[in-house]
């Protein structure tokens, strides 16, 4: 067997990532699948979940968020919300939790924060938790009194005042999507949850696997850009699992897990190879090098400033287009800019997508091609 095609690699992750699924998945898998869906936008993390899967609609979504907590919003790869299955927390917790409370102590000690300092906020937080979920104005106003002048100028000044126990898992985000985040303890929003940790290294191990299970092939220098996790960390991941397994594919080898390789030659098994994945799709996300996606002409269309990354048209695993909506006399507009010429299946392929999205917000779409 040759080293496998783009194409075929291609199709691997679409399928991965239910985005050629004839009949759709449930929105806990798909969360599962994809290694979490990004939730610094709650109306995109939505979007992700429709992009996967149309019938999906926002009061389902909620429901299982916050009614059934069968997914939990924290923070995770890259520092950055996330929504996972609500029984993977732990996993996600032990591989992540050493290189974000590290990432943390650093920042906080160039504001002139010791370690010793930082640590004693976690259980003033803990305190004012007891009650139940609080924003971030009423955890300030509890630790104001106890913090000297350079912890009261973090508060006052850095958003991430509950980063480190967050990446303890002792605290997540509760229910409400307004400006004001609502923070509370885990032990009290997932009571059920069996929380032990175990050794990160085992524990990265196993998300190394969940990664390339859903963005492979992919490079240990992809799964450390995409964890967060140095390379220092990873680099003997991949040679120390027998399941995981190298092939050559384009510049450099990849590693990809063996079970999976015998998928390569699996044709699309869908009609429509033609997606509007919205902001901050996990897709977009995973590799260093973005060369699979678009060329390089196109690449600050998508990957823009501060970390925003557009929403894009994909066709057939390949970005050809930016798009965006917006709400007028209750239609949704939805305006395409293609990056060349679409044909007439793709350009009707992208009005049922559009007209899909209509659905999603209960109203009819119109769409514009530029």
């Amino acid at each position: 067997m040759g080293p496998p095609r783009l194409k075929e690699i291609s199709n691997l992750r679409l399928r991965r990532h239910h985005l050629l699924d004839e009949s759709p998945a449930d929105l806990v898998s798909i969360c599962r699948d994809v290694c979490g869906v990004q939730a610094q936008v709650m109306p995109a993390a939505y979007l992700q979940l429709w992009a996967r899967n149309h019938a999906l609609r926002r009061g389902e979504i909620e429901h299982t968020l916050w009614k059934s907590r069968a997914l939990v919003k924290t923070s995770l790869m890259r520092q950055t919300l996330h929504l996972i299955p609500t029984d993977e927390f732990p996993l996600y917790i032990s591989a992540l939790r050493a290189a974000r409370r590290a990432g943390v102590l650093r920042v906080m000690a160039r504001c002139g924060i010791s370690e010793d300092e930082a640590e004693a906020m976690t259980p003033v937080i803990l305190r004012r938790l007891a009650n139940g979920a609080c924003g971030r104005a009423q955890i300030v106003a509890a630790l104001r009194p106890k913090a000297n002048k350079a912890v009261r100028f973090w508060l006052e000044n850095s958003w991430g005042l509950v980063r480190l126990p967050v990446a303890d898992g002792l605290i997540c985000y509760g229910s409400g999507e307004n400006n004001e985040a609502n923070f509370i303890r885990v032990d009290q929003w997932l009571p059920k949850l069996k929380m032990t940790l175990m050794p990160s290294h085992e524990a990265q191990r196993l998300l190394l696997r969940k990664y390339l299970r859903a963005y492979g092939p992919a490079s240990l220098a992809d799964f450390s850009h995409w964890a967060g996790i140095s390379m220092t960390e990873v680099k003997a991941l991949g040679r120390q699992d027998s399941e995981i397994v190298e092939i050559s594919a384009g510049k450099r080898p990849l590693l990809m897990m063996r079970e999976d390789v015998a998928e390569l030659g699996r044709a699309a098994t869908t009609s429509n190879p033609v997606r509007l994945l919205p902001l901050f799709d996990p897709y977009l996300l995973a590799h260093r090098d973005k060369d699979h996606l678009l060329s390089a002409q196109h690449y600050k269309r998508v990957y823009r400033n501060q970390g925003w990354i557009s929403p894009v048209v994909l066709i057939e695993g390949e970005v050809t287009g930016v798009w965006s909506y917006k709400m007028r006399r209750k239609k949704l507009e939805v305006g395409v800019e293609a990056f060349g010429k679409f044909s007439k299946g793709e350009r009707d392929a992208i009005e049922r997508e559009a007209q899909s999205l209509g659905r999603y917000f209960d109203c009819e779409a119109e769409i514009v091609i530029s």
